[in-house]
């Protein structure tokens, strides 16, 4: 006997799938800031880490930040500005154009990406051991099955008017 939709159980209401997701991203983000700041980047930000991936190896320019990101080049020259305060990027020449000026990594930048990733394995690997591996696997399998882009936004501040 199919159930009513007002007899559904809380916990399989509609609304209740995207908490879920956001409060699993949440988790994960947090401890990843945690460890972050036990390792001395105490004054990192999700927000930060986000722009960070949004600049990449190759660097980039305020503009293609800030469309990258979701936000105006305005939003995104006062992340980099605190950023560069911070010492994990630097503004440069652009060599293809000397009115502009090019975001890039500095060492410590790269150095924080390289222990983001680190951390993410470590904490992938608790996930695992939690919900066992295959199941994990079978979590990612369906989620990337359920994204529609072929590259992931990271203009999720953009939502939430940051």
């Amino acid at each position: 006997m199919a159930r009513s939709e007002s007899s559904r159980e809380p916990d399989s209401a509609g609304f209740v799938l995207p908490l879920l997701l956001f409060g699993s991203f949440r988790a994960i983000i947090d401890e990843l800031h945690a460890e972050l700041a036990r390792q001395g980047h105490r004054d990192l930000r999700p927000a930060h880490g986000f722009a960070m991936q949004a600049i990449g190896r190759s660097g980039t320019t305020a503009s293609e930040l800030g469309r990258r990101l979701g936000v105006s080049k305005q939003a995104a020259g006062k992340t980099v500005d605190r950023l560069e305060a911070l010492g994990y990027v630097e503004r440069i020449d652009d060599p293809a154009d000397a009115r502009r000026k090019r975001i890039r990594l500095t060492d410590r930048g790269v150095d924080v990406l390289r222990r983001s990733a680190t951390i993410f394995e470590r904490l992938r690997a608790q996930w695992a051991a939690t919900l066992g591996e295959d199941r994990l696997r079978d979590l990612e399998a369906d989620l990337r099955e359920l994204q529609p882009h072929a590259h992931f936004p990271l203009d999720a501040g953009s939502w939430f008017g940051a």
